[in-house]
């Protein structure tokens, strides 16, 4: 068996791992390369594989840096089942359509720049025909059970904790009268966040494929969040403001959704309205709700056990159309708005903060990573002057940055997972979607714990796990 390396490498999205055996193909994840246009678009047009050899792929969840390049995969000859969780089907369902109309949208606004300069027009990565179509190759299963991959490859989910529907990739290949276990992390999450099971500890394999998002960094304890949101939205209401949160849709506006929902209960934060403004955001929800066997069981305790709805309560709207948002913008008095997209790129969130921006009274909550160049890391590193819609604004909200939200295992969690492994069964550990000081950080701690066989891929490179 061996494994090749076509994504995600030294570098946080485009997952994609070849897994190649005596005579099938297996592709781990196909996600999208995010980052500067042209060598994003360069890398998703192209596999560097021909995508109708393969067999079969099999998805780890539903995040676009993991599934978003489904839809070409499908549309350039692939022709295997896609293996996932029932909820990462559901999910992508929503997702993959989302990203559709995003390439499409994206495709048109590059052709009206091309046509004032006579260049060629360029199609979308792919369309929402494109999206729809992929979604029938899907195959949905519960965590737990083995499931037939190919001859002589079995596969397992294992909970990744890290958003809903999200697994660890255990597979079993049998080929020459022996057995290699493989496992493939995903992204994994943390311990004790709302909603979702705890990661699940594998422990006996021969080979570990695992991400490294945050392996030289350390996060607040999950168990602050809650105090601190509390004291984000009391403060800012006793001035009279209003608190808008950037979110990603799927995971982290349920997250918070949660955690309000549960501060209310508890008459821990005054009783303002709280608004959650992202379609894709309305719709994820949606799923979530249709997948309570995902939950974990304080979630069960504190809300299903009471027929209560852990994503609905009393003062919570969803707010379903353009109209509805642009009310927003009249709301007298201190309110909550959540909305997409995280990294204020796009999306409402954009129409939100260019009316709020310059109220000193009101509070701008960061609850996710965001990248370098984008408009949530000058956010976070608080210019005093900010660019919306071509406009300049000044910066005069507070803003505060909440870390302790990451869905990602930090340092300390990753090397606690790896310590609970059978090290000396495993014949090497292969570091995945991390940026280059994350990856060298994480392998250094690795090291000192006394397992030397640890792997930072470059693409297309290939190892052989005999």
């Amino acid at each position: 068996m061996k494994i090749q390396f076509w994504g995600a490498v030294r570098t946080v999205t485009g997952s994609r791992h070849l897994v190649m055996t005596e005579n099938r193909k297996i592709l781990l994840d196909c996600g999208l390369f995010q980052g500067h246009r042209q060598e994003a678009n360069e890398k998703n047009q192209n596999f560097h594989f021909d995508p109708a050899e393969i067999s079969s792929m099999i998805l780890s969840h539903a995040h676009i840096d993991h599934s978003g390049n489904i839809p070409h995969l499908v549309r350039s000859g692939f022709q295997g089942n896609i293996h996932a969780t029932s909820a990462t089907l559901d999910l992508c369902s929503v997702m993959l359509r989302d990203s559709a109309h995003i390439q499409e949208k994206d495709a048109e606004y590059v052709n009206k720049k091309h046509a004032r300069k006579g260049l060629p027009l360029v199609e979308p990565l792919y369309t929402t025909e494109d999206a729809r179509q992929s979604l029938n190759s899907f195959v949905g299963y519960g965590y737990n059970r083995w499931f037939f991959v190919a001859n002589g490859v079995k596969a397992i989910f294992r909970e990744a904790g890290h958003i809903l529907g999200s697994a660890q990739v255990l597979l079993e290949v049998n080929e020459n009268g022996r057995q290699t276990r493989l496992l493939f992390t995903g992204d994994l999450g943390r311990k004790h966040i709302p909603i979702l099971r705890d990661p699940f500890q594998v422990e006996e394999i021969d080979y570990l494929i695992i991400e490294s998002t945050y392996g030289g960094r350390y996060h607040a304890p999950v168990t602050e969040v809650k105090n601190e949101l509390a004291a984000v939205v009391s403060r800012t209401v006793a001035r009279g403001g209003k608190i808008i949160v950037p979110a990603f849709s799927v995971g982290r506006t349920q997250e918070l959704v949660y955690y309000l929902h549960e501060l209310f209960n508890e008459k821990k934060i005054p009783e303002i309205p709280i608004f959650v403004d992202s379609p894709l955001s309305v719709n994820v929800t949606e799923v979530f709700r249709l997948h309570p066997e995902c939950y974990d069981a304080e979630t069960e305790d504190l809300f299903l056990r009471h027929n209560e709805d852990p994503f609905g309560f009393e003062r919570l709207q969803y707010i379903r159309n353009v109209e509805e948002s642009k009310q927003l913008n009249n709301h007298k008095g201190s309110c909550i708005i959540i909305s997409a997209s995280g990294m204020c790129e796009a999306g409402r969130i954009l129409h939100h903060l260019k009316n709020n921006i310059e109220n000193p009274a009101n509070t701008i909550l960061i609850v996710g990573y965001m990248a370098q160049n984008t408009l949530g890391r000058k956010l976070v590193e608080r210019w005093k002057k900010v660019k919306i819609f071509g406009e300049q604004y000044d910066l005069r909200s507070e803003v505060v940055v909440m870390n302790a939200f990451s869905a990602h295992a930090d340092r300390r969690e990753l090397l606690d997972y790896i310590s609970h492994l059978n090290l000396t069964r495993l014949k090497g550990i292969y570091l995945v979607h991390g940026e280059e000081d994350q990856i060298e950080a994480l392998k250094d701690g690795i090291q000192e714990l006394g397992y030397q066989r640890v792997y930072i891929p470059v693409e297309g490179e290939i190892y052989d796990l005999t």
